[in-house]
């Protein structure tokens, strides 16, 4: 399981504004990244770089997974995993019953 990241949404949400802004501003994105990653004490350039590629996806100006396709296929392999298990615990119960009914009775 992923861990939580240790910056708040909003935060995110404001750094990539904040690149957005300040682009202009700056001769390269990489230096652009840098001065946000400084004024708002982000630990790397890579970490923003990330979130704004993210933002980019998922606002179509990019291609790429958006959050919300990432989010429902984990959901689905989750589904997935679980109806791999029950399908397992069938099987099995079922074997179990056929071989029951393999066996010889004896009446009493």
């Amino acid at each position: 399981m992923a861990r939580p990241s240790r910056y708040p949404l909003e935060l995110r949400r404001r750094a990539v504004r904040m690149v957005a802004e300040v682009r202009g501003d700056h001769p390269t994105e990489t230096a652009a990244l840098q001065a946000v990653v400084e004024k708002l004490d982000i630990g790397s350039r890579e970490t923003l770089r990330n979130w704004v590629k993210q933002h980019e996806i998922d606002a179509g100006q990019r291609p790429g997974t958006t959050t919300e396709e990432s989010a429902q296929l984990k959901a689905l392999k989750k589904e997935n995993a679980e109806l791999k298990r029950a399908n397992e615990i069938l099987k099995a119960a079922a074997s179990f019953f056929a071989a029951e009914l393999d066996r010889p009775h004896t009446r009493s």
